[in-house]
């Protein structure tokens, strides 16, 4: 670091100072719109926004004082001006340039006339003036010193401002980029309007970044800024459209509860009227003109339900006795239980349905008097309490049973699975019903190895007799035979004739299905495959004629069926299909009668409402169809029953 230290000289300023001593730009500022309670916020638009350039301020000038600095300095002392040097080295705020030069050059002012009166002196005492030399002054050191203390201080500060800058380079730019996210973003509009406001604060907030970046900067918040109230247009006018759609809507809700206010059902009334709060909750906002009549409307049709529902609470509390004489007996019978019955698994789980049940009963009962409701549940919980922790108990006492119970089935699974490969059909199969009757003699295992263990035994005594089975000379004879025959079939109804009629052609192709399906089993490996074959052939005729899909659905349950007849159960493998089917109808009827139910809430003058009509009623014919379907098959499998049973 050089300084200047002739007073001759002015004193030049870095180009890091200088940069330090600019103003940094003004950025845009944006007005933020309020946002009403349960109102999307009125945003303003492009034309509201006023979008400004950036605008640099002229650098500042230091406060004039009421004489030069020069001036200011000209009658202080060496020693003052050393010490005023000390004073601004060691202050935490930077001096004034002007006012550390001017205490310089008023220093070597002094200087210079001490050198001069040095040299008038020597030449005084006869002296030479060519081989005069001023003598040294070890004060002009301590002001070097306080002078260059000074400019690092000015150097450290500059440094720091320039790695502030930087850093608030990248904060912008993170702004930037999260602008950028804004506009893309599909979140709800009011959280990314907030998001762009409080970007918008950060921004204004971040003071210096580096002047060759400026310029950058602004035109990329600026491009992305309107980006988002481009969004914003968009939004405003989604918003019209949805006070439109959220008034039709809320209309619908405030006429369905006006109805209900002449239902005889005060208790069905008030619980509907809640579903259709919830129902208000979920439908947003509608024009700030209309906001309070319709929420007045729908008050007061609220508030006449809710007044006849707590009549008709009020006139429970004359029950409330009754509730409390059905509670004391629930907790006298868990008072009662006779644990020492309770022996075994079966013991435990029967009572404990008794008590499930018993506190099922429970919940349907309506309040007690207040002053005893908190004592009544107290015991009923107690009572409860006590008998699970002793069914936990019991359950705890029996786990070495259960281990050791897990230990005699895994010997038997070891036995299973050694005799799994034996070709001494006989013996073997004898052995093994042996070890079958024994698996059932004994208990329960623990609950997370009773499928592992089930398995490894079930599969090593399927395997065997399946074996067993394929290895029958007479019945591979005949399964080979079946399905020869099948081929022929197959061949039969491929070479059916084209132009024969619907009628002639698909009875031809049922009469060979029926045929096809009296045949026994085939070999296993070819089941698949002779089966693809089959539908394969039918299904060619069935396209060709157009025949229904329903139709066909049938036919190949019914020989879904004849699969099931041909099982070592066929009762329990058609009952177990009977219920399935059962399940489905039950659910589809279920789904029908909530769309049927959803017609009633529909209006074809809606908008959009004919269209939506049509669907439901589309879904409900093929409801219907679909039901009508699975009465067939249910019918099937019923007569398929009578016949096993007769």
């Amino acid at each position: 670091m050089n300084e200047n230290l002739d007073p001759g000289l002015p004193v030049e300023k870095s180009s890091e100072e200088i940069q330090a001593d600019e103003v940094k730009n003004v950025e845009e500022n944006v007005v933020e719109a309020p946002v009403a309670e349960d109102e999307t916020p009125i945003i303003p638009t492009e034309d509201e926004v006023a979008k400004e350039e950036p605008v640099k301020s002229e650098p500042t000038e230091p406060e004039a004082t009421t004489e030069p600095p020069m001036v200011k300095h000209a009658s202080l002392t060496k020693e003052e001006i050393i010490e005023k040097l000390k004073n601004l080295a060691s202050q935490e705020e930077l001096p004034l340039r002007t006012e550390v030069e001017s205490l310089k050059q008023a220093y070597y002012k002094l200087r210079s006339a001490s050198i001069e009166a040095q040299k008038a002196e020597y030449v005084e005492a006869g002296n030479d003036i060519e081989s005069f030399v001023a003598s040294p002054d070890p004060s002009e050191d301590v002001l070097k010193t306080f002078i260059n203390e000074i400019k690092e201080k000015r150097a450290s500060r500059a440094a720091d401002e320039e790695r502030q800058k930087e850093e608030n380079y990248q904060k912008k730019l993170g702004i930037i980029e999260a602008l950028k996210n804004l506009a893309e973003s599909s979140d709800d509009f009011n959280k990314l309007y907030k998001e762009f406001k409080d970007l918008q604060q950060k921004w204004n907030e971040i003071t210096l970044v580096p002047q060759s970046k400026t310029k950058e900067l602004w035109k990329a918040y600026q491009q992305h800024s309107e980006k988002f109230y481009d969004l914003i247009k968009i939004n405003n006018e989604f918003r019209d459209y949805d006070f439109k759609k959220n008034l039709e809507l809320k209309n619908a809700i405030i006429e369905a509860v006006e109805r209900l206010i002449d239902d005889t059902d005060s208790v069905s009334s008030f619980h509907q009227l809640q579903n259709f709060h919830q129902q208000w909750r979920e439908i947003g906002p509608v024009a700030r003109e209309l906001r309070e009549e319709v929420w007045n409307r729908f008050k007061e049709a609220s508030t006449a339900i809710n007044k006849k529902y707590q009549g008709h609470f009020e006139s429970l509390k004359e029950k409330e006795d009754d509730n409390l004489a059905q509670k004391t007996a629930i907790c006298e019978t868990l008072r009662n239980v006779d644990y020492s019955a309770l022996a075994s698994f079966k013991d435990w789980d029967d009572k404990s349905k008794e008590v499930i049940e018993l506190q099922a009963q429970w919940k349907t009962i309506g309040f007690v008097p207040k002053k005893v409701n908190t004592q009544i549940f107290e015991e009923f919980r107690s009572l409860c309490d006590i008998f699970f922790e002793k069914k936990s108990d019991f359950f705890r006492g029996v786990r070495d049973e259960m281990d050791s119970n897990l230990e005699k089935k895994r010997s038997l699974a070891e036995q299973a699975k050694l005799l799994k490969d034996s070709t001494d059909w006989k013996a073997t199969a004898d052995k093994l019903i042996t070890i079958q009757k024994e698996w059932k003699t004994i208990g329960p295992v623990p609950r997370k190895y009773s499928d592992t263990v089930w398995k490894e035994f079930v599969t090593a005594c399927d395997y065997f007799f399946e074996q067993k089975k394929k290895n029958e000379s007479e019945q591979k004879t005949e399964e080979i035979d079946n399905l020869t025959a099948k081929k022929e079939i197959i061949e039969k109804i491929n070479a059916i004739d084209t132009s024969l009629s619907a009628s002639e052609a698909i009875a031809q192709v049922r009469e060979l299905a029926d045929e096809f399906h009296k045949i026994g089993f085939v070999p296993f490996r070819e089941k698949d495959k002779i089966y693809k074959e089959f539908h394969k052939a039918v299904d060619a005729h069935y396209d060709r004629l157009k025949v229904d899909k329903n139709e066909r659905r049938m036919e190949a349950f019914k020989s879904s069926i004849k699969d099931n007849l041909s099982k070592d159960n066929p009762k329990r493998a058609l009952y177990k299909e009977r219920d399935h089917l059962m399940h489905q109808y039950n659910k589809i009827k279920s789904d029908l009668q909530t769309y049927e139910n959803n017609m009633n809430f529909l209006s074809v003058s809606s908008k959009g409402g004919g269209g939506l009509l049509k669907d439901i009623n589309h879904k409900i014919e093929s409801l219907k169809a679909e039901m009508d379907l699975l009465v067939k098959k249910i019918e099937a499998i019923d007569l398929n029953l009578n016949e096993l049973e007769q």
